[in-house]
């Protein structure tokens, strides 16, 4: 057994490092096979396992330097930590700080939380399309609209349109009352939901009455040219070639777009081909359009996620 402790630079880090009710300490011990425990102006780790306790110093480290800088860390910063610190690259994890994307609706700053979540900013930033491919959790939906709020509010474009296709996902439209948007709007609930953390309901409300936001099924933009706007296609694996094609040729003058998909979770009926799929292949070679490819790694939710999307992969992969 060894055993070692961490003093964070500033006394009054302590309580950030630790988290509500020792949360954060046990995310490192379940993560890394060790004890972790806080005695009131330091932090000791215990146990075996030594390559797990140099790992814990290292996230203890980065997410302190981080804390030093006024920054409230949560759970998911030190899931990104541990990541980092898995690939021996906590080094960086300053970096992901340095800049604030917008603050939401109660002022509080939304930031990217790994280097995968940086290179799909970057590459919103700079190219007309970009395709995030991923995982669930990976924060593909949310960071696009984080963009194209942030974008419609330095005045870069003049509108917001989110869309995604309604497809059922084992379950039947047909059976659900009302018409057709009123059927369709469960399906479009995560776009909603990030709106309303960014915006708030007020305000989101407000602006989608004016039509300044747009939320819509996919079928709606078919002859439509959407200029100066921030287009938003999410859920893309469940779109078909002819759909897929519809979408990006609406691109207009002064607009941009973003194309989010789970290559693992089509829901498309019969033998019918995903329109992600081949976009990948047909697409590839045009400059301004960016393929991000997320993974595991790169899911910012509870750490038992990624570790039930590693084994269906596994699953996946031996049949």
């Amino acid at each position: 057994m060894a055993q070692t402790s961490f003093i964070p630079e500033k006394p009054e880090n302590i309580q950030n490092l630790v988290g509500i009710n020792d949360g954060n300490l046990k995310l490192l011990s379940e993560g890394y096979d060790v004890s972790v425990t806080d005695t009131g102006n330091e932090i000791v780790i215990d146990g075996s396992n030594e390559d797990g306790i140099k790992k814990v110093l290292a996230v203890l480290k980065a997410l302190d330097n981080v804390v030093n800088t006024g920054v409230n860390i949560g759970a998911p910063d030190v899931v990104s930590t541990m990541k980092m610190a898995d690939k021996g690259t906590t080094e960086y994890f300053a970096d992901l700080y340095k800049k604030i994307l917008i603050r939401d609706a109660k002022g509080r700053p939304i930031r990217v939380k790994n280097m995968g979540q940086k290179r799909y900013v970057e590459a919103i930033q700079k190219s007309d399309v970009v395709f995030g491919i991923g995982p669930a959790g990976t924060g593909k939906t949310f960071l696009a609209v984080v963009c194209a709020i942030a974008a419609f509010k330095k005045g870069e474009v003049s509108r917001i349109v989110l869309t995604r296709p309604a497809v059922e996902a084992g379950e039947s439209l047909g059976f659900l009352p009302g018409d057709l948007k009123e059927k369709v709007d469960p399906y479009l609930r995560p776009i909603y939901d990030s709106l309303y953390a960014i915006l708030g309901t007020n305000t989101t409300d407000r602006l989608m009455e004016r039509g300044t936001i747009e939320v819509a099924p996919l079928a709606y933009m078919r002859g439509r040219t959407l200029d100066d706007a921030f287009v938003i296609l999410d859920e893309a694996q469940n779109t078909t070639d002819s759909q897929m094609k519809m979408f990006l040729t609406r691109l207009g003058f002064n607009s941009r777009m973003i194309v989010n998909g789970d290559m693992t979770q089509v829901d498309l009926p019969g033998r019918q081909h995903s329109g992600l799929i081949d976009a990948q292949h047909i697409l590839k070679g045009i400059d301004q359009i960016k393929f991000i490819n997320f993974s595991a790694n790169d899911v910012v939710r509870h750490p038992v996620v990624t570790k039930i999307i590693n084994a269906y992969e596994k699953k996946d992969a031996k049949r």
